[in-house]
């Protein structure tokens, strides 16, 4: 039997963690969470089997371009993701970094992000 993709949702915010595991938990995912940046690059750490993280942009420490540009470097198979309230405010250069699959506004339609994320995990033309 295979193993559904890990999926790691990074936001500092706990209802949109939760609202993010709502919208995916019929999704044959494997969730996990983590609350910052840091907590994600030690979870891509630990175990690089993570194979989509879904990250916020604006957090304490890390922002979401900041992680997912070290997530890049790090385990450069895993996919990424940003979502943000504020996709004005990223530069292009941060973001060329990152190199996130897709930047996706918040609040997110829900059809939307699943496509996203689908697409990230099964085409093979998205950014690695």
């Amino acid at each position: 039997m295979n193993e559904p993709p890990v999926v790691l949702l990074v936001d500092d915010e706990p209802r949109v963690l939760s609202a993010l595991r709502r919208t995916l938990r019929r999704e044959g995912l494997a969730l996990e969470e983590a609350s910052n940046g840091s907590i994600a690059l030690d979870r891509i750490g630990e175990s690089p089997s993570v194979d989509l993280v879904i990250s916020d942009q604006k957090m304490p420490g890390l922002s979401g371009v900041e992680l997912l540009a070290r997530i890049r470097e790090a385990s450069p198979s895993t996919r990424r993701i940003l979502l943000s309230g504020w996709t004005a405010e990223i530069l292009p250069g941060e973001l060329s970094l990152a190199a996130p699959a897709f930047v996706l506004a918040k609040p997110w339609d829900d059809a939307g992000l699943k496509a996203s994320i689908h697409s990230a995990l099964y085409d093979d033309d998205t950014t690695v």
